[in-house]
């Protein structure tokens, strides 16, 4: 690993185009996971102007069975797509919560998808698709997370609570954010640049106004990077294209599943490509992703590495991972081997979670619950566990892996 380097990465609001889309999906998995916790949902979403779209496939026992709608469902999705909107605060000409077309393209799920995934007979539940999933963890911030990505959205979420709260009123909902920090000795130690761009309420391009925002970004930023990363060495690109009044999805249109990278570690890591929001915790693009991160961050959390990744592999329909990798990155404290933690970790996935099958998974940490929503935007990663909130972000495992070794 290089020692002296700088490294960016970028995050995006939850009025993004495409996070908008991501938090819609998302809360219909957990409308469907409320009615019934085996539900199968993959939602698909887009957004442009005052247009939402949903499509993909479903089943839901009170809400879509045998082919038909149960009665009010279709009022309640829709109900539930607007009051995303709303909540987001999108009440615009170009894209408003309660004048926008809604279209539902919802169908049932595959008949063959559903009987390689289902449990039948002696065949355990198999993965819902196959693919690779890739999860990270380092000890560059508190929460385990690449420093770069989580100040990104750090910065964000603080944009997100001031206008919320009235704290920034000239502030819009759509925002970018890429934080670029210089490292010594493999260590964050200054904010080489900074950008952020924030869609604006009228005339805050240019004059006083435009300083007044300009001013507010700077000092939301100074606040939440560490002490002495903000040095007049540091390069602010705060709105660089000068205006940006029109935003959202009336800005650019959206899709679900587009902003991968900003969901998982800010380029820190591979991904396996699959996307999260939208699918239901059978889906292995979802469910395993976070328990590789729940178990990379436990790996770090025990103090066994500074840095680690983790690899898991399926195929459609069958149970068990094909393969399971860890790279420390030479990072590994002093006697662990690679090859003795991905031992440790299959002991300790069997005998805490029932191993690292779907169904194991799901029910070792608790998927089968409405818990998607506050994924959608600021990351799956990082966050703190409340409840069933973020349960592949504890660190309960930690000493059952110090002791498997």
């Amino acid at each position: 690993m290089r020692s002296n380097y700088v490294f960016t990465s970028e995050s995006v609001s939850e009025g993004h185009p495409d996070k908008v889309s991501d938090q819609i999906s998302d809360a219909i998995v957990d409308l469907f996971l409320s009615k019934d916790p085996e539900a199968r949902v993959a939602c698909e979403t887009l957004t442009t102007t005052q247009l939402v779209v949903l499509a993909g496939e479903i089943r839901c026992k009170g809400v879509y069975e045998n082919g038909e709608w149960a009665e009010g469902a279709l009022e309640e999705i829709e109900a539930t797509v607007r009051n995303v909107v709303k909540k987001i605060g999108y009440a615009q000409d170009g894209f408003h919560w309660e004048n926008l077309e809604f279209i539902n393209r919802l169908h049932g799920q595959s008949a063959h998808i559903a009987q390689g995934v289902d449990a039948a007979g002696n065949k355990d539940e198999g993965a819902g698709d196959q693919g690779i999933m890739f999860g990270f963890a380092c000890d560059e911030t508190p929460d385990l997370m690449p420093a770069t990505l989580d100040y990104s959205h750090k910065i964000l979420h603080r944009l997100a609570e001031d206008r919320h709260s009235g704290a920034a009123p000239f502030l819009e909902p759509d925002a970018k954010s890429q934080v670029t920090l210089r490292f010594e000795n493999g260590v964050p130690v200054a904010a080489a640049a900074v950008v952020v761009s924030t869609q604006h309420a009228p005339g805050y391009d240019k004059g006083e106004k435009e300083a007044e925002l300009k001013a507010y970004v700077k000092k939301v930023v100074t606040e939440l990077l560490p002490e002495g990363f903000v040095t007049a060495e540091t390069v602010f690109h705060i709105n660089p294209t000068g205006s940006f009044e029109i935003g959202g999805p009336d800005g650019d249109a959206g899709l679900t599943g587009r902003k991968i990278i900003v969901d998982t570690y800010g380029g820190a890591s591979p991904h396996g490509g699959g996307a999260f929001s939208g699918k239901d915790p059978t889906k292995v693009d979802r469910s395993a992703a976070y328990v590789t991160r729940y178990l990379a961050k436990n790996v770090v959390a025990a103090g066994l590495a500074k840095r680690c990744t983790i690899q898991v592999s399926y195929a459609i329909g069958v149970s068990a991972p094909l393969s399971l990798y860890v790279d420390t990155h030479g990072t590994a404290a002093d006697g662990i081997d690679d090859a003795a933690l991905e031992a440790a970790i299959t002991k300790v996935s069997a005998d805490k979670l029932g191993g690292l099958t779907p169904r194991g998974i799901r029910v070792g940490l608790g998927l089968n619950k409405p818990i998607y929503g506050p994924t959608a935007a600021y990351g799956h990663f990082g966050r703190q566990p409340e409840g069933d909130l973020f349960p592949w972000e504890r660190t309960d495992l930690a000493d059952a892996l110090k002791a498997a070794l």
